[in-house]
């Protein structure tokens, strides 16, 4: 340890940010985790290596050093060589020199069909993606893969985390022309605070952003919170900040616009869209021409035409069917270790799933390794039937692991009562969940339990079984009483948490309802200290694996890709790629 070196770091940063340097320092959380939660929070790369420098790690010049997915050959979300284009700090500033590439022409994306280009009311990853492409997000994706600054330059708690500071980026105009300040992030939250659409119910209420200098957004929050920053980035696909004038209801289609580098120019919501460059923007002139996104309704169809050269890159594909690209040597693999995972919600209010033992069978009957294997290779987590991944720093390994167990299973649906359950599994057509949805249904059946897969498209699925808007209150009160849907990757548990498993939460087709859950989840939130943060986790996880109002079998490997005639592509686990830098070789 060098000790006046680290003394200088120690010095130098608020309390928020002192409490991750000194769990880090004192061996509490891995270099990995360190990092993770210093882009969040606000830390500065000089800061972060200066840290790991201090406390004698051995690639300390290399902040993300050992971040990427084994197998990718370089951090996560990015191709070997992406980052070594740029001259600057990650977040600071897209690069546009070429190493190699060639300026100028289009790329060809292939993508899911999506749903309504509503930058609040989204719910897809098709529709997350086109938003990208043209609104932008107060902090934005990094070279790393991580967190890195955005439309704010740079964020700062006070002493309890209740309220952060974001310096904007100054000189960013609207395609409009006109400019980009304060008062457009203060009229986007409050657009999102009315909406309850992104998982900040209980984070801010409205007229939460002080505007005062147009240069400057301050977030007096309801509560202290220590991961905020993530609830308003790219990794919270509902939070782009629109213009001031922007309305409810309105589509990228219907109102074009955006500070990105990317204007839309043509939409058909069956075949797909254009985006010519934004000369204006203010990260500089991009080497694309402009990009196509072309749709698909079923994953064949786009890796048929990925192997045919008709796109040159995919948002996201499966190992299932996607083994001819895993395997060839044209393709470059982008692969994310996340949190994306699938969810098979059950209704806990009413209905065969209210009693929590008939729950807790039918995730005894899921075969956790084989679902892994089976269906991504390997190539992801084991879960616990919660949202708290074993990568976060805060997550609790102390909670027993569930494994399949199918006498415990027919043991619980006899105390229950319960003699031939029968039930509708309602899923979507999207990616491995059909798959994914035959292994439940055989297991199901060892514990006689009787499941009758029923698909969807997604164009339908999403408002007809999961969460239909109607009854609007509670929401989701309409959903049906079981099925799979998919979550994206998050930084954080935040949404997840909150939208999906807190009382009343916008996105909670399970109808779940505890107050011991929402008060951890409250405690979970308010905490600035990883310790904190550590304690709340384990009570939810406690709570969730017990009470089983989701089934959550793992976390998996988000896989997308693009030719090797192409390079600087990075992607979230949101499917949000980013093409800013992106050329052909």
């Amino acid at each position: 340890m060098d000790w006046k070196r680290f003394d200088g770091v120690r010095h130098n940063v608020g309390p928020v940010h002192l409490d991750l340097v000194e769990s880090y320092a004192q061996g509490r959380i891995s270099r990995r985790q360190f990092v993770r939660r210093g882009a969040v929070i606000g830390l500065s790369v000089p800061m972060i290596s200066a840290v790991i420098a201090a406390c004698g790690d051995d690639d300390a010049s290399s902040p993300t050093g050992g971040a990427g997915t084994p197998g990718t050959g370089s951090a996560p979300g990015t191709t070997p060589g992406t980052a070594s284009g740029s001259t600057t700090a990650p977040g600071t500033g897209p690069a546009t020199t070429l190493v190699g590439g060639t300026p100028g022409g289009i790329i060809t994306v292939g993508a899911q069909i999506p749903g309504a280009l509503d930058p609040i009311a989204m719910q897809d990853l098709g529709a997350y993606g086109l938003i990208a492409q043209c609104f932008e997000f107060l902090a934005t994706l990094g070279d790393d893969g991580r967190i890195a600054p955005g439309l704010a330059e740079s964020w700062e708690p006070n002493e309890d985390g209740s309220v952060w500071t974001f310096q904007l980026r100054q000189g960013v105009k609207w395609q409009d022309g006109s400019d980009f300040s304060s008062a457009d992030v203060a009229a986007t939250m409050d657009r999102l605070v009315a909406a309850a659409n992104a998982g900040l119910a209980g984070v801010i209420e409205e007229g939460a952003v002080d505007a005062t200098d147009p240069n400057v957004a301050v977030f007096n929050l309801a509560a202290p919170n220590g991961n905020f920053p993530a609830l308003v980035s790219v990794f919270n696909a509902q939070t782009p900040i629109t213009p001031a004038a922007f309305e409810s209801g309105m589509t990228l289609d219907g109102a074009p616009n955006g500070t990105g580098p990317w204007k839309l120019d043509r939409f058909d919501a069956a075949t797909g869209c254009t985006f010519v460059r934004n000369d204006a923007w203010w990260g500089g002139q991009v080497p694309l021409d402009g990009t196509e996104f072309q749709f698909f309704d079923d994953l064949g169809t786009m890796l048929t035409a990925m192997q045919g050269g008709s796109v040159d890159a995919l948002i996201q594909f499966s190992v299932i069917g996607g083994d001819a690209l895993l395997s060839s040597p044209d393709f470059k693999v982008l692969d994310i270790q996340t949190a994306t995972h699938r969810q098979v919600w059950m209704r806990t209010d009413e209905g065969q799933f209210a009693d929590k033992r008939v729950r807790q069978a039918l995730a005894l009957t899921f075969d956790r390794d084989q679902m892994l294997e089976t269906l991504f290779r390997g190539r992801g987590n084991i879960g616990n039937d919660h949202p708290i991944a074993p990568f976060f720093p805060y997550f609790d390994e102390s909670v027993p692991q569930r494994t399949k167990n199918i006498d415990m299973a027919k043991q619980l649906l006899t105390d229950a009562g319960i003699d031939g359950l029968s039930a509708a599994l309602q899923i979507p057509n999207l990616q491995e969940i059909p798959e994914l949805a035959q292994l439940i249904v055989a297991g199901a059946a060892e514990a006689g339990i009787n499941l009758q897969i029923a698909q969807e498209s997604t164009q339908t699925f999403y408002g007809s079984q999961w969460c239909p808007g109607e009854p609007a209150d509670p929401p989701c009160s309409g959903a049906a009483e079981l099925g799979i849907v998919d979550y994206g990757d998050r930084p954080t548990p935040d949404i997840y948490l909150n939208a999906a498993l807190k009382t009343n939460g916008i996105w909670n087709s399970s109808q779940y309802s505890n107050p011991d859950l929402d008060a951890a989840f409250s405690e979970f939130q308010s905490s600035v200290d990883v310790e904190g943060q550590k304690a709340a986790c384990k009570t939810m996880e406690t709570i969730l694996n017990d009470e089983v109002p989701v089934g959550l079998p793992f976390f998996y490997n988000f896989l997308s890709g693009h030719s090797t005639e192409i390079q600087g592509v990075r992607i979230t686990g949101l499917g949000q790629m980013f093409l800013d830098k992106a050329s052909r070789v």
